[in-house]
């Protein structure tokens, strides 16, 4: 209590200037948030927080920051490190020096692999990283019942993992037609969490369907895809958070919906996004200087990004450079350019030392690929009807199309055909549940020959492959087996490239750096096959989640979304 009261003094003493500030940064310009203006001043920061703004104070250390804008650190209001494939301290050296100082996570990616091991390894992890990292509770493991996962989170489960400092509430509720229909299952989890936070994802709900969910005490929702439906959702009175992610790429469709008048109601995340987009493109500050490319005013593209998710999200702590709130400050050259000169967090500047004394946690969830061998006749589609069900990709959006396609019975198979770009996808149990294994066709990938097999398939994340040659299928299944999931190309017979994800079938032990190499090769792979699209592995991961119109695939079979039943 001594140490809380001796804070709050020196807090108040360093603010009125009565005590020499923590540091001061000196000689820059806040953009403030609330008004839009530009505030002249010293900016003083006690330990972690920002104590004096708009005077002059003395300080143990001054940071020049003449010349540059001050804005708040970027918050990502929805996203899975796991898709970044890099362990979180990883991932915190890779997007905390662009100025992304919070993030709110929702581990459902590991812990449809591991359990509630996985949500408390995030847990954990997020007790160390200098960067906040909210640790959401996962509310869909697994997503739906059409599907076999290697874990299944109940509410109870949930409740204990309850009370830990990074917790804010439920993560995506992605089964809408449980909650519209009442399902007893997900009425329990969304009651634990009344009190608190609850997102939401309901790709394209309307209506009354959509008043229902609202009623369910979802507040965010990330899924908008389209202009009036972010609209509808808005008007409803939901938080829209625009998502740019390597697949999901909204920000162009969204761009007109962030205005004067919503800024206040809009947020933006990335939902999933690798190593490689980040290193060419960026991250949230990617999103802000795209958003004032698009002609978003610069107050309402940084105002979504921090006070706007602040705000949506609870964390009053935050989201603007005034005293009392969080030192989480981004020293900016060009608003419109949004490139982090100085990044600080809680405080501390950011630079290389930041990440030298990082302790790790044990891995979780190795050698979690326990699928069966497979030879070539495991792909082969026993079919008596040439009317064949298509999943079409749609680049740039994880919805896909339900197309219908005639297919001839060639010697008891119906077999890709590269000249009408439909290939096989196959997506086989790998948690050695039951040994299920579904094959379908998909069309838009433009692959040639060989075949690409992953253990990223949202959500239950079993291997899902696609391929033209049923040989190079089997030797990408098992060669993922045997560098416990990831990522491997096959053709002509031969592993040509890969990338082990040896925690959970979902991230790398390395550097991001290696896994962003890595990736690079990959995707070259990828396009001497034919491949044309421009981020193919997230767009194969997803094929398989049956919560996203119109098909998807799982290891039960084709899922008719819209019905919300296997075909």
């Amino acid at each position: 209590m001594e140490s809380k009261l001796n804070n709050l003094t020196n807090k108040i003493l360093q603010g009125r200037g009565s005590k020499k500030a923590d540091i001061v940064l000196r000689g820059g310009k806040v953009f403030d948030l609330a008004t839009g203006n530009f505030l002249e001043g010293d900016v003083a920061i006690c330990g972690d927080t920002i104590v004096g703004t708009c005077e002059t104070y003395e300080a143990k250390k001054i940071i020049d920051v003449s010349g540059l804008f001050l804005v708040p650190g970027f918050i990502d209001t929805h996203l899975h490190i796991e898709s970044s494939m890099v362990t979180p301290f990883e991932f915190e050296r890779c997007v905390l020096p662009l100025g992304i100082t919070t993030v709110i996570c929702d581990p459902h990616e590991i812990a449809n692999v591991v359990g509630i091991k996985g949500v408390e390894y995030f847990q954990k992890a997020s007790e160390q990283t200098l960067m906040d990292i909210f640790v959401q509770l996962s509310s869909c493991v697994p997503s739906t019942t059409m599907e076999t996962s290697g874990a299944n989170i109940t509410a109870s489960q949930l409740k204990k993992l309850m009370g830990h400092k990074s917790g804010i509430g439920l993560s995506e509720m992605m089964n809408y037609p449980g909650v519209i229909n009442c399902d007893q299952d997900v009425i329990n989890k969304l009651e634990i969490f009344q009190q608190g936070h609850v997102d939401g994802h309901a790709p394209r709900l309307s209506g009354k369907d959509l008043n229902a969910y609202i009623s369910a005490g979802i507040s965010t929702e990330h899924e908008a895809t389209s202009k009036h439906e972010a609209m509808e959702k808005l008007q409803k009175g939901m938080r829209i958070l625009i998502r740019e992610g390597s697949v999901s790429k909204d920000l162009k469709a969204l761009h007109s919906v962030l205005n004067d008048q919503t800024s206040p109601y809009i947020c933006l995340c990335t939902d999933d996004r690798n190593p490689l987009d980040i290193s060419e493109h960026g991250h949230i500050d990617y999103m802000i200087r795209t958003l004032i490319s698009l002609g978003v005013k610069p107050l309402n593209a940084y105002r979504s990004a921090s006070l706007s998710a602040a705000e949506a999200f609870g964390l009053t702590d935050r989201g603007v450079i005034a005293p009392g709130k969080k030192a989480d400050i981004v020293a900016i050259q060009n608003l419109n350019e949004c490139k982090a000169k100085l990044v600080l967090c809680g405080g501390k500047v950011v630079d290389e030392k930041t990440f030298s004394s990082k302790q790790n946690i044990p891995s979780v969830g190795r050698k979690s690929v326990k699928s069966q061998l497979l030879d070539e006749t495991k792909f082969i589609v026993n079919d008596q009807s040439e009317s064949t069900n298509v999943i079409g990709i749609i680049e740039g959006k994880i919805i896909t199309d339900h197309l219908n396609e005639s297919i001839p019975i060639i010697d008891g198979d119906k077999k890709p055909d590269t000249s009408r770009d439909l290939i096989r996808v196959t997506v086989i149990e790998r948690h050695g549940k039951n040994n299920n294994i579904a094959n379908g066709f998909v069309h838009g990938f433009g692959l040639q020959k060989g075949a690409i097999a992953s253990t990223v398939a949202h959500d239950h994340h079993n291997i899902v492959a696609i391929g033209v040659d049923y040989k190079d299928m089997s030797l990408a299944c098992n060669r993922i087996k045997e560098i416990e999931g990831g990522f491997v190309i096959a053709s002509g017979g031969e592993v040509i490239s890969e990338l082990p994800l040896p925690i959970a079938g979902l991230m790398s032990l390395n550097n991001f750096e290696d896994v962003r190499d890595d990736l690079i090769v990959l995707r070259k792979s990828a396009r001497d096959l034919g491949v044309k699209i421009e981020e193919p592995f997230l767009q194969l991961a997803f094929l398989a989640l049956p919560v996203i119109p119109s098909l998807k695939i799982t290891d039960c079979g084709l899922v008719d979304v819209e019905k919300f039943k296997i075909i």
